[in-house]
């Protein structure tokens, strides 16, 4: 039985793709799991997560806050590119934060976008259905959102204003019946 069934959802990997996978850190240390599962390239997306370094892994860390300020889009390509590299090259990539929640799920979505051409919406909808606990703040919305618009010069989801200030249309329902 494999480390990864011992532990919290927060602590599994969601594979996504046949070569891409969503996680949190503890995914992330457990190097048997990531060999277990063919992971050739960890993609650390977390201010926050301490130094990882494997035997025969590539690591490539992004210092990103998981803050509705971070200006995570400004890594949308750099990291899209380097799954599709991986991809084609037969590899396997773990994106993590610190949850598996935020910072990596928005880079994730922002992979399926421009690679699968995914809508956001239908990207949102695929990722969330692999790990239920995926939740962008309200800042990595608003780049994905304007990244969808780059990208296909419209969008499937947008911002509205709530109660707890901007968030997406798609979580409007829901944010409508909470008492603040």
């Amino acid at each position: 039985m494999s480390a990864g069934k011992h532990c919290s959802p927060l602590g599994k990997m969601a594979k996504i793709k046949n070569y891409l996978y969503l996680g949190g850190l503890a995914a992330a240390k457990m190097e048997d799991l990531l060999k277990e599962n063919g992971i050739t390239c960890v993609i650390s997306a977390a201010l926050e997560s301490p130094e990882l370094a494997y035997e025969s892994i590539t690591c490539i860390r992004i210092k990103l806050e998981d803050n509705p300020t971070c200006n995570i889009g400004i890594y949308f390509d750099l990291v899209a590119d380097k799954i599709e590299k991986v991809q084609r090259e037969g590899g396997k990539v773990l994106v993590h934060c610190i949850a598996g929640v935020s910072r990596s799920a928005t880079l994730v979505l922002a992979y399926l976008m421009k690679y699968q051409k995914m809508k956001l919406i239908d990207a949102h909808a695929y990722v969330k259905q692999k790990r239920p606990l995926v939740r962008p703040n309200a800042g990595f919305w608003k780049y994905l959102v304007e990244y969808e618009k780059k990208l296909f010069q419209k969008n499937s989801i947008s911002m509205v204003e709530s109660k707890f200030g901007l968030i997406p249309n798609i979580y409007k329902d829901e944010t409508n019946n909470l008492v603040w």
